[in-house]
């Protein structure tokens, strides 16, 4: 046998490939489960970016290596988008970078910037994915506590009576996963100052801002970002196209460059008709978001239900395709989801999977349809 390697050692296999293997083998014995975990889209893409998609085929170069830093048309409607949606002027040739998913964006980002012993400042709750990324480049996780209480924003002022020397990078993620809480411009604005006195890199992880949020922002939209963060978003949430792992990374030219020391060595450039859906996906108009947040605003609407016949607490006010509830008194978040799992045949997230601040918590995906949100209510009521 040869072992793994040591940087394994730390690092377990992602929740959700394990759980979903259990999911799996309920389903396959029969058993009707009905599965509001995960956030992965149940609607179609637009038709407009399945159009480009199959027209992008005949190209002479569809077929070719692509640019590393993607085609210029895929930058352009990156550069058009985050103009039209958050009023942030960006270079199209220097300050934005395209990603197969966010996912490759945080492995990348972490390459880029981190040593051995370097420390990263990781949201508790916060995306599963950060941690494990940190441990396998070498560098420490030091989780910054969110909590309901203070809605789920860092205590900045607690931070900095931290010995901070050694942190280089900061993840963020507004709004936030998985308690849909949201940060405006003054909320942005502090981050940016606190990055400034540490000299500390932020990024911002962004794929829900169009998702049951009635004002999308970008932290690129305050004085003074470009010079310390970083942004990654994603067409996986705002277009349904989770599984064609398209995302996109920006900020200075300085800092993508850096990132691009290392995407040019993992991979030789996204397939291009991918690009070609993706731009047309980008520069379809704010109906689009209309449309899909109508049918999730329904859908939350009857989640809402789920939730109270549960007994759990939650914020009305949260944004993205999840609720984030709080479990009964005198219960844990994984008693009420093995209970559900194995006495309803429903399947929630835990809380606890996104740091200790979870625990107490379960997370509801609203990436089912309304008939399907509908019989798990009907189950958990019988």
């Amino acid at each position: 046998m040869i072992a793994q390697a040591i940087r394994l050692n730390q690092v377990e296999e992602y929740y959700f490939s394990k759980k979903l293997q259990e999911v799996r083998e309920l389903q396959a014995s029969g058993r009707p489960i009905i599965n509001l975990g995960i956030g992965s889209p149940d609607l179609p893409p637009p038709s407009q970016v399945l159009a480009g998609f199959n027209t992008a085929f005949t190209d002479p170069v569809a077929h070719q290596y692509q640019p590393y830093r993607g085609t210029s048309d895929f930058r352009q409607a990156i550069r058009e988008f985050y103009l039209t949606h958050y009023n942030v002027e960006l270079d199209h040739e220097t300050q934005v970078l395209p990603l197969m998913g966010s996912k490759e964006g945080i492995m990348h980002i972490s390459m880029a910037f981190l040593n051995d012993g370097d420390e990263v400042l990781i949201p508790n709750p916060g995306y599963p994915t950060y941690t494990s990324v940190t441990q396998l480049v070498g560098a420490a996780s030091v989780p910054y506590d969110l909590k309901e209480e203070h809605n789920w924003f860092p205590d900045l002022q607690e931070l900095e009576k931290r010995d901070l020397s050694k942190v280089k990078l900061m993840w963020i993620n507004y709004p936030h996963m998985p308690t849909g809480a949201i940060a405006g411009a003054d909320r942005f604005k502090e981050l940016i100052a606190f990055a400034k006195r540490n000299h500390i890199l932020i990024v911002n992880d962004n794929p829900y801002s169009f998702i049951l949020n009635k004002e999308p922002r970008s932290i690129l939209q305050e004085e003074g970002a470009m010079e310390v963060v970083l942004e990654l978003n994603s067409l996986s949430k705002t277009f349904n196209m989770a599984g064609w792992r398209i995302g996109m990374l920006c900020g200075s030219k300085t800092n993508l460059d850096t990132v691009l020391k290392v995407k040019t060595n993992m991979d030789s450039g996204m397939f291009f008709p991918l690009q070609a859906g993706a731009a047309a996906a980008l520069r379809l108009s704010s109906e689009w978001f209309s449309q899909l947040n109508e049918i999730y605003t329904q859908r939350r609407k009857k989640m809402f239900e789920l939730v109270k016949a549960l007994g759990c607490s939650f914020s009305e006010d949260q944004a993205g395709m999840f609720i984030w509830a709080k479990v009964p008194q005198n219960t844990t978040s994984l008693e009420v989801v093995d209970r559900l799992l194995y006495e309803s045949d429903i399947f929630i997230a835990p809380g606890f999977i996104f740091g200790s601040q979870g625990e107490g918590y379960v997370r509801f995906s609203l990436c089912a349809s309304h008939e399907k949100i509908e019989e798990a209510l009907t189950r958990v009521k019988s």
